[in-house]
């Protein structure tokens, strides 16, 4: 996940004062148990039972897949499929730089920081060219490795590679020249070479220095069209970082209803993180910490209850006591090899005599049908601007146009938000394996409740499917404490 804004597995403390609480009980009676088999202990499965049953003849989701990332030979295809259809607008080489690029390309997974990283490669070469920091050497050389030029760190001083025993304070070296100058040694196949962007004026000008004579062609567009629609592997592995997640929400869901008014939504998102990554690590094929093992693999869920529901985007910490007459929404992202997105569910919490807050019921029903109308509505050959704008027309049909805050739904990828967007100015057809969050949600700070929504929902022939099987059912979202 894409480990971005919408990231949830933080490291923060540990769980609230209600969980160590009864931690500290148990540890006064007998020797203090480790927090995984508390945790356990809480797992009564429950609600996992009301998890929505596949049916004949539906269009998805497909079966989990029971590999943890996607192999050398779908990188392969993958790079082959781009060289094709490069190679159809007579372009021989390409480079890409951005970081999302060269993971989905070459299966290169690395941590993204100020360090500039790039692959290069020409129609016929076998195997990946990079540029790379020092720090990453191994991680880069032991995967699909083809050669390349390393520098020591960023600033990089000329000369300077502490870990060869060259340690001096060399003249910055400009990592864009090197860059170019490592291509130049591999050398260029053709004349035109396709970029992941537009080369700033000034790179342009260094790149007609080193390499005459090319033509630099953007090709951003293309790459991001093959990104849009997912591989039936890519679809695989996603329901399976899903299976977890749906597991997580039975977790959050019974720990609601066994502890109730006692616990705060922090508590409940820490405590359900720990125990679903417990089991996540546990069944990955880890193989003891060695690299390219469990890669962008994490579950992360977090709780808002009350006022915090009010907000798209809270500003404030989730750290507030679960009470009567609130809403409550369980929320997270969760991705296997890089695969995966967001899953959230909207509750609604009876007051003290066990009824639901008539305002309340409103906007949770229109939320939750619109949503249904997202499904139905992400079929091959739409547009994003059409899904958008039957959603609004029937949240403004029911009265419910000043709780609207945003579009219903984005792209979704392996960074999270991608494009194209559910939004009434994105005219892009959709196309059957792309993937976008569900999300028409409504807010009302004035009474401080709201309802948001996410899944995945594939775009499909007939209609859209969702990769979660958790319920959007009043049985599942409106609890009685």
């Amino acid at each position: 996940m894409k480990m971005n804004r919408r990231s949830w597995v933080k490291g923060a403390g540990l769980l609230g004062t209600g969980l160590l609480s009864r931690i500290d009980k148990v540890a006064a009676a007998q020797k203090a148990p480790v927090l995984r088999d508390i945790l356990r202990a809480e797992a009564t499965g429950a609600s996992e039972k009301l998890f929505v049953k596949a049916t004949t003849g539906e269009e998805g989701p497909p079966a989990p897949a029971t590999y943890d990332r996607l192999s050398l030979d779908w990188n392969k295809a993958t790079v082959k499929r781009f060289k094709d259809t490069l190679a159809a607008r007579d372009i021989q080489a390409f480079l890409v730089r951005d970081p999302l690029n060269i993971m989905y390309l070459t299966g290169y997974w690395h941590t993204t920081t100020e360090r500039p990283q790039a692959t290069f490669m020409n129609k016929d070469d076998a195997d990946p060219w990079f540029m790379y920091p020092g720090l990453d050497r191994d991680s880069v050389t032991t995967w699909w490795f083809g050669g390349g030029r390393m520098y020591f760190d960023f600033l990089h001083g000329e000369g300077a590679f502490p870990h060869e025993g060259k340690v001096q304070q060399g003249e910055t070296v400009d990592l864009f020249r090197f860059l170019l100058e490592g291509i130049k040694e591999h050398k260029v196949q053709g004349t035109r070479i396709g970029i992941d962007g537009e080369l700033y004026p000034s790179e342009l000008a260094k790149a007609k220095d080193i390499l005459p004579g090319l033509e630099w062609v953007n090709i951003s567009d293309t790459l991001m069209k093959m990104r849009w629609v997912k591989t039936p592997e890519e679809l695989a592995l996603w329901r399976r970082a899903y299976v977890y997640f749906d597991r997580a929400h039975g977790f959050a869901r019974d720990y609601i209803l066994t502890h109730g008014t006692d616990v705060t939504d922090y508590e409940v998102g820490q405590a359900t993180t720990t125990w679903i990554n417990d089991i996540l690590y546990s069944e990955l094929d880890l193989k003891n910490g060695a690299l390219h093992h469990g890669v962008a693999s994490a579950i992360g869920v977090g709780c808002r209850v009350g006022p915090l529901t009010a907000f798209p985007h809270p500003n404030q910490p989730q750290f507030n006591r679960i009470g009567k007459n609130m809403a409550l929404q369980v929320e997270g992202g969760a991705s296997i090899g890089g695969y995966g997105g967001e899953n959230y569910r909207a509750y609604i919490i009876a007051d003290a005599s066990a009824n639901f807050d008539p305002h309340m019921q409103k906007l949770w029903e229109v939320s939750q049908h619109t949503c249904d109308m997202q499904v139905e509505l992400s079929v091959d050959g739409r547009t994003c601007s059409d899904v958008a704008y039957e959603i609004h027309k029937y949240q403004v049909a029911q009265g419910v146009q000043k709780y609207i805050y945003h579009r219903p739904g984005h792209g979704e990828g392996v960074e999270g938000h991608q494009s194209p967007y559910i939004s009434l100015g994105d005219h892009t057809m959709l196309k059957k394996g792309m993937c976008f969050s569900e999300e028409p949600g409504l807010y009302d700070p004035e009474h401080g409740c709201g309802f948001n929504w996410s899944d995945t929902v594939v775009v499909g022939s007939k209609s859209g499917y969702r990769m979660s099987r958790v319920p959007y059912t009043k049985e599942w979202c409106w609890l009685k404490l």
